[in-house]
């Protein structure tokens, strides 16, 4: 995570070294955007609105 520019950057294990990855390899459906903008809205609103936001997020169809 990059604290100072609120920014999460995430990594997978790939052939002996890492790659950048835009996607959740655990949670289908779960974008590394996403997740920057629940970072984004957990500064403006409580956390219980950014998880209720989030799983909404996560229910719509693409």
């Amino acid at each position: 995570m990059d604290v100072q520019n609120a920014q999460i950057i995430a990594f997978a294990m790939a052939n002996g070294g890492s790659k950048r990855i835009t996607q959740s390899q655990i949670l289908p459906g779960l974008t590394i955007s996403l997740l920057n903008e629940a970072l984004r809205r957990s500064r403006q609103v409580n956390q219980a609105q950014v998880g209720a936001w989030l799983l909404s997020q996560m229910r719509s169809p693409a």
